[in-house]
């Protein structure tokens, strides 16, 4: 055969090879998998992707299994499709299972090739985004897969806090593959396709005798509002992809980057009167935390994260003057913005992911306190509120907070005080300050002269009032230097921007240290 000839029939083996490649599971499969009304994992790449810049790894790598009837069935990719790409021009390693080839199920050389993706990003120091539609690891290779999840717990867990990792279901994801994306940054589910569990409900009314659906058990709503495990529901596969590429514009690619800048429009030193008469005179009227961040935002945008869980607190990202900024808020317009164990969990994780990854801290503080009650304290309100507390303390970046109304008791001191290295603390003129509310602390102050007069409701309103008077306000921490600063709240953005300028070359460290023991 001639060079020429040999030659072409090289090229047309590759160009063959790479067709059976991107055929998956072949083509019934893959219009099955579409009808269900989920991309393909090649389609969910290119959606997520810039045009044209996805290159792929180990396009041909197959399984090594001879077990089970598996040597006649060896699909190239063996169910998992790698590689790297751009988003907005930043290079993002990906990973997409396909549900098409054994159900996406991992085998070794699937968890292998996971693994060198990840083990990229980590030397380059680029995000990793992984797109989960799985049935969970091959029976037919036992063991083998599940040492290759493991591999892939470690990676993530070596790679936490270094680079970014989000993960979308777009799928099933049951058993160990739920570890992969709960040490991840952020997990991204989709309505009605999707479902994360340990165990499934076969299994459970098997064993417990409860009666429960995919969706009810482990479903995107179900991990968005009641577990906490999901931090977005997305209603398609194209709206989780979309998703995840607005995530990725407000986080730098890793721990030594800074967060990208975005040019804007809005004048730094844009006053807002709105946000004189925004907080209610009545200091028990809700009002939405989220209308603030909004006045105050580059263009009125706010980024929210887990809007559907522990609503009495509110986290999610803005940029002010084309900065990136995470924001933490208690929330008054549900639960008067109290930190229970849910809020404080959430928050708490929020802060440490900015931490790791450079993104200065703005706090908006409305909280009465922690929330009373029995089951609270049997369910560890003490432990899970001093993860939050252990958070911000913790935090090296810029910390900036805004007292709006209720600074009360413990949850003054939790909620970025000046106490736990807050850089830079604001109180509107409406912040009251004091250990608990009037009507509390006039019943423990007061309690005998309650007691002994004729008129105990009306001595109750003077005493009251008195307290509120002298107490319910900020000039008294300002005395102390724990506010620095009493504003007019108009003025609200342009003296956050002004402060993270002025935190921009801020150096702060932790004491020499493994790591510290948060009580997890």
């Amino acid at each position: 055969m001639k060079p020429e000839a040999r030659h072409k029939n090289k090229l047309e083996m590759l160009k063959e090879r790479s067709r059976l490649a991107e055929e998956g599971g072949g083509q019934k499969r893959l219009e099955k998998q579409r009808s269900s009304g989920k991309l393909t994992a090649r389609e969910r790449i290119d959606f997520l992707l810039d045009d044209g810049s996805f290159e792929e790894f180990d396009k041909f790598v197959v399984h090594r299994s001879t077990d089970f009837g598996l040597e006649e069935q060896k699909f190239p990719g063996d169910g998992v499709v790698t590689g790297h790409g751009l988003i907005d021009g930043r290079e993002v390693f990906v990973f997409a299972q396909d549900f098409t080839v054994f159900g996406g199920s991992l085998s070794e050389t699937h968890a292998q090739k996971i693994c060198k993706v990840m083990d990229l990003a980590m030397k380059t120091g680029a995000p990793v985004v992984g797109l989960n539609d799985s049935g969970g690891a091959r029976i037919q290779e036992g063991v083998v897969s599940l040492g290759g999840y493991a591999d892939i717990f470690l990676r993530n867990t070596l790679a936490s806090g270094v680079i970014p990792q989000i993960s979308c279901i777009l799928g099933p994801c049951a058993g160990g593959a739920v570890y992969s994306p709960a040490i991840t940054d952020f997990n991204v589910m989709v309505k009605d396709t999707s479902y994360m569990f340990i165990t499934g409900p076969d299994v459970i009314r098997t064993v417990t005798h409860e009666e429960v659906t995919k969706d009810e058990l482990g479903g995107a709503m179900t991990h968005n509002a009641k577990s906490g495990v999901a931090h977005f529901a997305a209603d398609s596969d194209e709206h989780a992809l979309q998703i995840t590429r607005e995530l990725l514009s407000f986080i730098p690619s890793n721990n030594l980057d800074d967060p990208p800048f975005v040019a804007t429009t809005d004048p730094s030193e844009r006053a807002e009167e709105k946000l004189n008469s925004i907080v209610p005179e009545s200091s028990n009227q809700p009002y939405d935390i989220r209308d603030v961040i909004h006045l105050i935002a580059d263009d009125g945008y706010f980024f929210e994260i887990q809007e559907h869980f522990a609503p009495n607190i509110v986290i999610g990202f803005a940029r002010l003057g084309g900065n990136s900024v995470g924001i933490v808020a208690n929330q008054p317009a549900f639960l008067a913005g109290v930190l229970d164990i849910d809020a404080s969990v959430k928050a708490a994780r929020f802060v440490r992911f900015c931490d790791c990854f450079n993104i200065p801290l703005i706090t908006f503080e409305d909280v009465p306190g922690f929330l009373p009650g029995v089951n609270q304290e049997h369910l560890g309100i003490i432990r899970h509120g001093a993860k939050l507390l252990f958070a911000f303390a913790e935090a090296t970046v810029p910390k900036i907070t805004v007292i709006t109304r209720k600074a009360y008791g413990g949850a003054y001191c939790v909620m970025a005080s000046k106490h736990i290295r807050t850089d830079i603390n604001f109180a509107f003129p409406t912040a009251e300050i004091a250990v608990m509310g009037a009507e509390g602390a006039v019943g423990v102050l007061y309690r005998k002269e309650l007691a002994d007069t004729t008129n105990p409701e009306e001595n109750r309103e003077r005493l009251v009032n008195e307290f509120t008077e002298k107490f319910a306000n900020p000039y008294i921490a300002a005395e102390r230097g724990f506010i620095d600063e009493v504003i007019e709240p108009r003025f609200t953005r342009p003296k956050l921007i002004r402060a993270l300028s002025l935190l921009k070359s801020k150096r702060d460290v932790n004491p020499p240290k493994k790591h510290g023991n948060i009580p997890l």
